[in-house]
């Protein structure tokens, strides 16, 4: 039974947490959605905008362009995901741990410095097509569809991997030495036996490859050059045409939402409706393959591996080359990063500054909802859990949009200010700390509180000095991976930013339109030497050798 409400401090966090959200999640929602169906021209409620996107051929022909990226983008990682879950959960595979590290690296690096990595590697003038130039091999294009579904699909695979990998690890190698036993070949039996038990978790997470590719603005940027999608038009109407059609910008935002709320509400329902419980009394054991089987096993994970992390790899090489200026130059040392720390001081403080002043906040936040909504259970709090979690659902771009829409003006004139920037990164990237606070409290027993209690302890004070405490690992491990967006996002914050609140994801995009490739190599850099290091804190803090979904 849901509990009554009381008047104790809870009840001031819920009604805290009402206001909080409403003023910073469901009037920057409202005050989209008001716009996209406002006739600027008479201020008067009108369908005009939305009549000019199915009207012009350019304009929807984009949301069907952004629907073939994610669609190609979510088979292509599934494929690969999915087998390379199966071979290194099925058989012992040398170096498996380096292998998943290099995954995940490449999962949590954002897909525009993937993007930028192809294009110094396979772009007109990149080192491939240089290598390749006085040859008759003729190199495909890295721009265009082609280009950003082979960026999109090897920073997104990963994340099928692992939850593939989750899911293999609660099923029971009973069930499987029973259809050997009754005659099934390897390939029957995963078709017939291990597919089936991990297609809804395998379906819930293509999903949510799908929602990314959908919402990347960076990726397609970069890329596309003339291949517009969805995020992009949103991009060029707001900004290019600032003033003049940031309403129709508003009404391609509440398409893209409504689009991924559905996707989001289909995830859920999978998970929650569609999953098979399995008790894994004995987890499969990894066989030790021999002969060629062993070899073509061997090099289809290398050569995996090798194409999602080269790219990062021959970035943070590049970095190091000499240069004159924007230009390359002979030789290696550290040009690039004493011009970037020179220059670009601020930029980089920025990032981590702002960053870690929105991680603070998560996880205050986080901390309270996730007891708010776990152990104080009512139809409010689900209520707030839900307007909580809505912002995961919302792209990066659409975000950055609401914002600018809702605190533009007096008396919450937030434009322009640190605190736009913070807003926008603790409202994308709370649900991640939530939900692995919400997580870590379901295995912690209520009955630990109530000793504490009755030793006198207000419930207040039981909460601070005992279940907080012991919910710091759920906690902690939610902040990382929300630290590791942060500094990687670039869908908000390059609608919000100001010379003054500038970070590096935006330094980088930057140098990348003016050609001045040490410096955005340097940037880059920086942000995948954060990202390992933050995974390294990971492990160590959470005592895990693996992260797993």
């Amino acid at each position: 039974m849901l509990k009554p409400f009381k008047i104790d401090f809870w009840l001031f966090v819920l009604l805290g947490s009402i206001v909080l959200i409403g003023l910073f999640v469901i009037y920057p929602l409202s005050s989209l959605f008001s716009s996209a169906f406002l006739n600027p021209l008479t201020g008067e409620f009108s369908f005009m905008h939305f009549e000019r996107f199915t009207s012009r051929a350019f304009i929807y022909r984009s949301l069907f362009r952004s629907l073939r990226v994610s669609t190609s983008t979510m088979v292509f990682a599934l494929i690969l995901g999915s087998a390379m879950a199966y071979i290194t959960t099925m058989y012992k595979i040398k170096g498996k741990g380096i292998f998943d590290i290099l995954f995940i690296v490449s999962m949590l690096s954002p897909p525009f410095i993937g993007a930028y990595s192809w294009i110094l590697l396979a772009g007109r003038n990149g080192y491939l097509a240089r290598l390749f130039r006085d040859t008759p091999i003729d190199l495909p294009s890295i721009y265009g569809f082609g280009g950003i579904v082979l960026v999109m699909t090897l920073s997104s695979f990963p994340l099928i991997y692992l939850f593939t990998k989750g899911a293999l690890k609660q099923v029971d190698a009973s069930l499987l030495e029973a259809a050997e036993g009754l005659g099934c070949s390897q390939l029957r039996k995963a078709v017939t036996m291990t597919m089936p038990l991990i297609t809804p978790t395998v379906l819930a997470a293509a999903l949510l490859v799908f929602i990314d590719a959908f919402t990347d603005f960076g990726t397609p940027m970069l890329l596309g050059e003339g291949y517009v999608v969805m995020p992009v038009l949103i991009f060029n109407e707001f900004i290019g045409e600032l003033g003049r059609h940031p309403n129709f910008a508003a009404a391609l935002s509440m398409i893209m939402v409504a689009i991924t709320a559905v996707l989001f509400i289909l995830q859920k329902y999978l998970v929650n409706k569609k999953s098979f419980t399995m008790s894994s009394l004995r987890p499969i054991v990894p066989k030790e393959l021999k002969g060629l089987s062993n070899v073509l096993v061997h090099a289809f994970v290398i050569t995996v591996a090798a194409l999602a992390t080269i790219p990062q790899m021959f970035i943070v090489v590049s970095s190091f080359r000499n240069t004159i200026g924007p230009m390359w130059a002979p030789g290696f040392g550290f040009d690039s990063y004493r011009r970037v720390l020179g220059t670009l001081g601020s930029t980089i403080r920025n990032t981590y500054v702002l960053g870690l002043a929105a991680i603070a906040v998560i996880v205050v936040v986080a901390l309270l909802l996730a007891y708010l909504t776990v152990r104080r259970k009512s139809w409010l709090t689900h209520v707030v859990d839900y307007a909580a979690t809505l912002p995961f659902v919302i792209p990066g771009s659409v975000i950055g949009i609401m914002l600018i829409m809702a605190f533009n003006q007096r008396p919450m004139l937030l434009m322009g200010t640190p605190w736009i920037m913070i807003l926008a990164f603790v409202v994308r990237r709370l649900p991640f700390t939530l939900r692995s606070s919400s997580g870590i409290l379901h295995q912690i027993s209520v009955s630990i509180e109530e000793a504490s209690i009755s030793l006198g302890d207000t419930p207040m004070k039981s909460f601070f000095k005992v279940t907080a405490v012991m919910m710091i690992p759920g906690v902690v491990s939610g902040a990382v991976l929300s630290w590791i967006t942060i500094i990687n996002e670039l869908n908000a914050s390059i609608l919000l930013f100001t010379p003054h609140t500038r970070t590096v994801t935006i330094a980088i995009y930057q140098s990348v339109l003016m050609a001045d490739h040490g410096a955005a190599s340097a940037l880059a850099s920086l942000l995948i030497f954060t990202t390992v290091a933050s995974m390294l804190l990971f492990f160590k803090l959470t005592g895990k050798k693996e992260i797993s979904l």
